[in-house]
């Protein structure tokens, strides 16, 4: 039996003993969802959805910078991907901080469902701590399980599960909108979504439609399709669909707690080890990081800072070396963005996209450098357009170039002027067919990889209004000689002598009838 006396002198000892719980960075009422590390496999690891994980200290002050950008994210993905965050100063978060390979704050880490359940991709985010940035990124990497269906393959979907029920978008874009993909998500084994463009004239005219976007559900059977007439918002069409089932849940319940034997003490006493071996190792870098970063803690604002995803964030200073203080961490260098050419002569261009014979050019009209360093804006395009560029070249699949066009160009005000676009003073994309005497201009919101992408798509199936290119463009350029010039010679004049009949050949030729 334990006196009253002993269990209040327990009890002060491990108030004493326990640190203080930090405060997290995100309120209750905060769009990112908070997590600890023994809720990351069930919400996350384990989730259909794309996932993007911050791993924080509430006294980091680019955690704090962090903080507006991560929050817009949070409410821009709401329904597409989660946004979670881990507050890694917490006691009990620290072991699972450790095995997640965190070393500097903030760490991001995005965490896709991989082919088998529970057992997710997990990749650093190195990208711009922006929030239009990260929410490009999550969304690119959303599975895409849309069914893209044409004319020709149009009879073979419908016919295929014909009991079951499917949804088709018709579109007037390539690309399957990151909308579609949760959707698809969402209903998979219920519902098949699938995308039909608008150029396959025989599926709108089977399924009556005249105008895009429309997005129509095919109970299965004999049932009539039925036809959405709300604003394209996951929420809505979500709803929609639901008529006929019920969404999948994002990721298993919450188990009730059981009975079950614990484990063997060779067991327990093994991940009591692995536990406090994580724990000892991140609280080690934690406190460096802590101490190194309590001015610059104090000192911090709310606005949102663009770093270089080349360096850690917050990590600690490798250069001082204690005996509390864990070896320094090797990171690889990142691998460098993939880029277009940039093109100095208006020469280069007028041969390559504006003579007759000239075919579809991407022109990143540039605005002038500031400081020797061009804008966000400019620098996120040439980033977008390598990407995708490169992405195409990874594939062996042809696509037409890409070229920047710096303001020192002298082409490059030629262009504005005659296509009445902006100033200078600020970034355009076109897209030029010299031949076919057509021009068009990028109106995308923002020049992150999807958006731009999206515009390209466009182009490549020929898709969307094309304004006349101005004659004065389209200039004759001469061919450049292929083959060197060969200076005439005089032909060789062979002369032979008759053979005297007394000629003998030698005997080793002659012996092989050679002449």
């Amino acid at each position: 039996m334990v006196h009253s006396a002993a269990l209040v002198a327990a009890a002060a000892s491990l108030l004493l003993a326990t640190p203080v719980t930090a405060e997290g960075l995100y309120s209750k009422n905060s769009p990112v969802l908070q997590i600890t590390g023994m809720e990351y496999d069930r919400l996350i690891a384990k989730s259909n959805y794309t996932s993007i994980v911050e791993f924080y200290a509430p006294w980091c002050g680019h955690c704090k910078n962090l903080k507006p950008a991560y929050e817009s994210a949070a409410k821009s993905l709401a329904g597409l991907a989660k946004v979670a965050a881990v507050n890694c100063d917490e006691e009990f978060n620290k072991p699972f901080c450790g095995t997640m390979g965190v070393q500097g704050f903030p760490t991001l880490k995005i965490v896709r469902p991989g082919k088998k359940p529970g057992k997710p991709t997990v990749e650093d985010y190195q990208g711009q701590r922006a929030a239009k940035a990260i929410v490009d990124a999550v969304k690119e990497k959303i599975p895409n399980h849309v069914k893209r269906v044409t004319d020709k393959g149009l009879e073979e979907w419908l016919k295929e599960g014909n009991d079951t029920a499917k949804a088709v978008l018709f579109s007037d874009k390539g690309s399957t909108s990151a909308t579609l993909r949760a959707l698809a998500i969402d209903f998979a084994g219920n519902i098949n979504i699938a995308q039909i463009r608008n150029k396959e004239k025989a599926a709108m005219e089977l399924l009556g439609v005249d105008s895009v976007p429309k997005f129509i559900l095919l109970p299965g059977g004999d049932k009539e399709a039925i036809v959405y007439d709300g604003e394209m918002k996951k929420e809505l069409m979500s709803e929609f669909l639901s008529q006929i089932a019920p969404p999948n849940p994002d990721c298993p319940p919450e188990k009730e707690k059981s009975k079950k034997k614990t484990s063997s003490k060779k067991d327990a006493k093994k991940d009591a080890k692995k536990s406090s071996k994580d724990s000892s190792a991140f609280s080690k870098a934690s406190a460096s990081h802590e101490s190194a970063d309590s001015a610059s803690a104090k000192a911090s604002a709310t606005s949102i800072t663009l770093e270089d995803p080349a360096k850690p964030t917050e990590s600690p200073d490798p250069n001082i070396v204690t005996d509390d203080t864990p070896p320094p961490v090797v990171i690889p260098e990142p691998e460098l963005p993939a880029t277009i050419p940039i093109v100095e002569t208006a020469e280069a261009i007028q041969r390559d996209c504006l003579s007759p014979k000239s075919k579809t050019c991407i022109l990143a009209l540039l605005p002038p450098t500031t400081d020797d360093a061009l804008p966000e804006a400019a620098v996120s395009a040439l980033t977008s357009l390598g990407a995708i560029h490169k992405k195409h070249d990874d594939r062996k699949s042809h696509l037409f170039p890409f070229y920047g066009v710096p303001a020192s160009n002298p082409l490059a005000a030629a262009l504005r002027s005659t296509l009445s676009l902006k100033d200078g003073a600020e970034l355009e994309l076109i897209a030029t067919n010299a031949k076919r005497a057509w021009w068009k201009q990028y109106q995308g919101a923002g020049y992150g990889k999807v958006a731009v992408e999206d515009w390209v798509d466009a182009i490549r199936m020929g898709d969307g209004k094309k304004e006349k290119l101005p004659d004065s463009l389209i200039i004759e350029v001469a061919e450049e000689e292929v083959k060197p010039k060969v200076e005439q010679q005089e032909p060789l004049q062979v002369v032979v002598e008759e053979i005297p009949d007394d000629f003998e050949f030698p005997a080793t030729h002659h012996e092989h009838g050679e002449l």
